[in-house]
């Protein structure tokens, strides 16, 4: 059903890739993450849901949209997108062809977040997972300990009269966070300029979050002094840090379950907030799917197909262009303006 080439997996009886990282006739994208949707082909289908974001992010390209759920027949292949619970419209895609069943997952998550879909399991002969986090050592604590962990932290610095300034991801985590924080936060949260573009997409469409304001040219200093600052990893050593001297610093990554991590970036708070699966959520996940085969992408792929190789399922590695949020502390690329 799916082959993988160099411009990323196609379908050959549709005649369509999924998240290719080369310019292509038609692209189904599973999210508008930089590492899924890139710019240049011709024509790109997404889950509805998605459509603002992706538009923001790819402002030329032509977007096409089908509800979740819905089915259209591509070619031979009928193809339908189901949630997947990583950011807003994130989606699995599922192709069916003479009886035979793949699901792309994409990136996906089984924990609540108020700004995506529930993650929909959906039953398949074949499953291609992500292996982002596909390590024992990563499993999440409940979302609402963590946004309490943040409240808090915000709190004693404001008391302190001390900025409490949050790195996180552009598109995806810095929204969660806001969402989260909508009935938590007793002032307007300052933004990164590269945030505040996907931040307003977000509300565009029609999710609730709390209230922001862009960081102005001009604000720096006592003005942030008790504020919340949401910014990417790569303002980190930049001359933009000047604005908000003496902050605190934190990074929301399920990277920062690791101890190590956290220590050898200095990061003063490290918040274990991922919007990937953790590991009993992966194997979970493939569980429910009643695949045979598992191909699987991203982070630690090997040691999850061995794994799973191990206990009598057919597995292979697939191989992407781009290893985007298995690296969270790589500088990111900014959202298009």
């Amino acid at each position: 059903m799916i082959t993988d080439t160099p411009r990323g997996l196609f379908c050959e009886a549709g005649n369509f890739y999924i998240d290719p990282w080369q310019p292509v006739g038609r692209a189904l994208i599973t999210h508008a993450h930089s590492d899924h949707a890139r710019p240049g082909s011709d024509a790109y289908l997404c889950a509805a849901p998605g459509a603002t974001v992706l538009r923001h992010r790819l402002p030329e390209a032509r977007v096409e949209t089908l509800q979740y759920g819905a089915t259209i027949a591509i070619g031979d292949v009928r193809v339908s997108f189901h949630p997947a619970g990583h950011i807003v419209g994130s989606a699995q895609v599922r192709l069916e062809r003479a009886g035979e069943v793949w699901v792309v997952s994409g990136d996906y998550k089984r924990a609540a977040d108020p700004t995506a879909a529930p993650f929909e399991p959906v039953r398949c002969h074949t499953f291609i997972t992500e292996a982002t986090f596909a390590l024992p050592i990563y499993t999440w604590d409940p979302p609402a300990s963590v946004i309490d962990e943040i409240v808090t932290w915000w709190r004693l610095n404001r008391d302190a009269e001390q900025p409490s300034l949050l790195f996180c991801y552009v598109l995806g985590k810095a929204q969660r966070i806001l969402a989260e924080l909508r009935e938590h936060a007793w002032e307007p949260i300052r933004l990164h300029g590269a945030m505040a573009g996907v931040t307003d997409a977000y509300r565009e469409a029609g999710i609730a979050l709390a209230a922001t304001e862009r960081i102005a040219e001009g604000t720096r200093g006592k003005a942030l002094s008790r504020a919340l600052v949401l910014a990417p990893i790569s303002a980190r050593g930049t001359p933009w840090m000047r604005r908000v001297p003496n902050a605190s610093t934190a990074f929301a990554s399920g990277l920062m379950r690791v101890r190590g991590v956290r220590r050898q970036r200095a990061f003063d708070r490290g918040f274990v907030l991922s919007d990937h699966a953790d590991w009993p959520s992966l194997l979970g996940t493939i569980e429910e799917t009643g695949a045979s085969r598992v191909l699987v992408t991203h982070g630690w792929s090997d040691a999850l197909a061995r794994f799973l190789a191990e206990r009598g399922l057919e597995t292979a590695t697939l191989r992407t262009a781009f290893e985007g949020e298995a690296g969270e502390l790589a500088p990111e690329p900014e959202p298009a303006a």
